[in-house]
């Protein structure tokens, strides 16, 4: 929700700037809104805590550092 006065007073500066900085404006507004955090609380997600056996922890452990601690060094480019 819009405060009144913020409101007003965005209105007041933007009736003082020409088309083209009122577009600016438009774009640094949407901008801000695109840039909104998204997801879920942490505190939400605390219902799946412990749903994952340590069997798969550990083979996902495993998976992780024998395929993603790599370096494939044919596909460095100098």
């Amino acid at each position: 929700m819009v405060h009144p006065l913020i409101k007003r007073e965005i209105e007041e500066q933007l009736n003082r700037l020409p088309v083209e900085m009122q577009r600016r404006v438009l774009n640094f507004a949407l901008a801000l809104v695109a840039s909104e955090p998204k997801g879920v609380p942490g505190a939400s997600l605390l219902r799946f805590a412990g749903s994952i056996s340590k069997e798969d922890c550990d083979l996902m452990t495993k998976a992780i550092e024998e395929d993603c601690e790599r370096v494939n060094e044919e596909n460095d480019i100098d």
